[in-house]
């Protein structure tokens, strides 16, 4: 196969896996609606979820239950293996175990089933087979069905696992949402990499300000606004009224465009210049706002305010890699 033939050959793995979410988001029912009543009710009263799979199942369930603690969800895999030898001790009344089989008819995960259901446990079946014997034990089953694999032979786990996949990061955002978890909640279960910083970070901790802040009047020439950024190593200059209030912005960029349809501004006062309506935000912001906000406006400075809504700061896109926050 030449390199073109590989690129449409992986293109149409892509459609046709899109494909077969697309089928089983259409048949998602009521049945998605109680698992995630189930499982609020079950973590509510201090239960945990615990979760089994055998083989790719089983690689899918760990990233279930990876997704379930990183959202504040409490959950556990139980290896199947080690479970009838001792293993079925961090299961306690009151859990809610999400089992998942694609054919339903798993032999080492049907075997454990009976167990199990010693404990006044609930068990949530994610299976592609309506009928199998996973679904007929389940309390509540969530189906997976696909058409086909996206294997050529039609073998290997591909559009299933992907599908369960899904259908566990489904039950995770649809279920973090109902429990009101927030920003604050996920930064206690993320507090190293940029991501943990950005949520632990307030915007006031990072902006520029005294000396690194460029600060002056409309009246200012835009030379006067060049040799302010100069001095405070900074990109921009934050514009202000006389009792303080905010008047605009001026950045490099608003002078290289401004140049080119006149060189002689250097003399012209900035007012003429500047952006009168710049974005801001409170210096209370979590950073990981900051960052959002420069990614959905396209831009590089944000101005910072008290709670007066007087400029006190600057947000540079240059100084997130320093700060390691994207």
């Amino acid at each position: 196969m030449n390199q073109i033939t590989h690129q449409t050959r992986g293109k149409e793995i892509f459609d046709l896996e899109i494909a077969e979410l697309e089928r089983v988001r259409t048949s998602l029912g009521s049945s998605f609606h109680q698992a995630v009543e189930h499982l609020k009710e079950i973590l509510e009263k201090k239960g945990k979820i615990v979760v089994i799979g055998i083989g790719k199942s089983g690689n899918v369930g760990h990233k279930i239950a990876a997704t379930f603690n990183s959202t504040g969800s409490t959950a556990v895999v139980l290896n199947s293996q080690n479970a009838l030898h001792g293993d079925l001790g961090m299961i306690s009344d009151g859990d809610a175990i999400i089992a998942l089989s694609q054919s339903g008819e798993t032999t080492e995960l049907l075997d454990l089933l009976p167990f199990i259901k010693r404990f006044d446990v609930s068990v949530i079946g994610i299976t592609g087979k309506a009928g199998s014997t996973l679904d007929l034990n389940a309390d509540i089953t969530l189906l997976t069905e696909v058409s086909r694999e996206a294997c050529p032979l039609n073998l290997a786990p591909t559009s299933s696992s992907t599908a369960m996949l899904v259908m566990g990061d489904a039950l995770a955002m649809v279920l973090l949402e109902s429990r009101g978890f927030t920003e604050d909640d996920f930064s206690r279960f993320h507090p190293s990499g940029s991501l943990g910083r950005a949520l632990l970070t307030k915007v006031s901790d990072i902006m520029r300000c005294g000396d690194q802040l460029a600060v002056i009047s409309p009246e200012n020439t835009v030379q006067e606004a060049l040799s302010a950024m100069s001095l405070a190593r900074s990109g921009a200059c934050i514009i202000t009224h006389k009792d303080g209030s905010l008047a605009g912005i001026f950045t490099h960029g608003d002078f290289a465009r401004s140049y080119q349809e006149d060189a002689d501004i250097g003399k012209e006062a900035v007012n003429r210049f500047m952006t009168t309506s710049p974005i801001t935000l409170s210096a209370n912001s979590l950073a990981a706002e900051a960052v959002t906000t420069i990614g959905t406006h396209q831009i590089d400075d944000i101005v910072v305010l008290d709670q007066n809504d007087l400029p006190v700061g600057l947000i540079d896109t240059q100084d997130f890699a320093k700060l390691k926050l994207i």
